[in-house]
Order: structure tokens, then sequence, then C-alpha cells
């Protein structure tokens, strides 16, 4: 079972009522959209990291080089109908 503990966070007026009004447009509780909305935000903030990091020093060129690589290996299939634009 995972641990849990109390945040209390002070929030500027109009921030809060944006949070509760997009958790009743959501149906969840202001504490469960709180969680996704960390979540998510950490989860992004940490991907870009990992990939400054991956890619530091690296140069444009190298980046597409491998990029195209990497693509150059994937099969050709046909395209459904549903997945046109």
């Amino acid at each position: 079972m995972t641990r849990t503990n109390t945040l209390t966070i002070r929030v500027p007026e109009e921030l809060k009522e944006r949070i509760e009004n997009t958790a009743i447009l959501q149906g969840v509780s202001i504490n469960q959209f709180a969680l996704y909305a960390f979540t998510k935000e950490l989860s992004e903030l940490e991907n870009s990291q990992y990939f400054r990091k991956q890619l530091k020093g690296k140069k444009k060129e190298e980046i597409i080089k491998g990029f195209d690589e990497v693509m150059a290996k994937v099969k050709a299939r046909e395209v459904e109908d549903w997945d046109r634009l």
C-alpha cells in the first residue's frame, strides 16, 4: 500500500477557482485532479531533462541522421483508410 502525506499549498483565488471548475468538469475531486496535474507535469519535466541530457553536445545533423537510420528500419506498410489525413 502506498503511504500518503498531506501537502498544503497556497494558490491565488483565481487559480483555485480554475482548479475547482476543471475538477468538476472532469468529474473528479480536487485532490484527484491535483494528483493528475502534478504527476503529468513532473513526468514532462523529467522527460525533458532526460532528452536534454541525451542530446547534450550533439549536433542537429547527428540527431537527424540517427532519426533517419531508425526510421529506415521501419517496414513499409499499407496505411489504413481511417488513419489517412
